[in-house]
């Protein structure tokens, strides 16, 4: 647990820049043609707390998806797979299910960190401040714009986008592990 938290941590530090500057380039009318332009953009206008504006939330999202995602993960293998033998099957299904109920469970805490990085236009004209800063005002925004249902924008692209992620990965890791558990026990019946 601890391992992943720390893995979380470092994983969120190194990539959140990356997000905003994805995220910023994706926006509907976005002023940016190149990573390049955008970088410099946002690192003149807002400075470099722009690209860690989002990391708690980053953070926030991203423990309880882990969570969550492991959780379903094994409680399907449970169902499916109890004596726990390799089976592609059970391990593509639950790992697609795993990463729908993570995916759909986290899509409010993903909305709001989207909202932190893009500072879109029609949020920050509803924003008392003017300027979005942290979680809990990304929550007051998000609901102020759209309501609750605001807080499932993009639901279904979310989780059909983690579906067949989290199903390869499940997948491959039950493979090799069928694999190297395999050799071991080879191994030892040789000796």
């Amino acid at each position: 647990g601890a391992a992943g938290c720390v893995a979380t941590l470092l994983h969120d530090a190194a990539m959140n820049p990356a997000e905003v500057v994805k995220q910023r380039m994706q926006m509907y009318n976005s002023p940016y043609q190149r990573v390049t332009d955008c970088v410099r953009a946002v690192w003149r206008n807002e400075g470099a707390g722009a690209f860690y504006r989002s990391y708690t939330t980053q953070l926030t999202m991203n423990i309880p998806f882990q969570a969550i995602h492991f959780m379903t993960y094994e409680f399907l293998q449970e169902q499916l797979n109890p004596h726990r033998q390799y089976n592609p099957g059970s391990h593509v299904v639950s790992g697609a299910c795993a990463g729908a109920v993570a995916a759909a469970a986290t899509t409010p805490l993903d909305v709001c960190k989207t909202l932190l990085n893009t500072q879109e236009s029609l949020a920050l004209s509803s924003n008392i401040s003017g300027h979005i800063t942290g979680m809990a005002n990304a929550f007051r925004t998000v609901y102020q714009v759209g309501g609750v249902t605001a807080y499932f924008r993009g639901v279904q692209a979310r989780v059909i986008y983690q579906m067949p992620s989290t199903a390869i990965a499940w997948s491959v890791y039950e493979f090799f592990k069928y694999i190297l558990t395999k050799r071991q026990e080879e191994r030892r019946a040789a000796k």
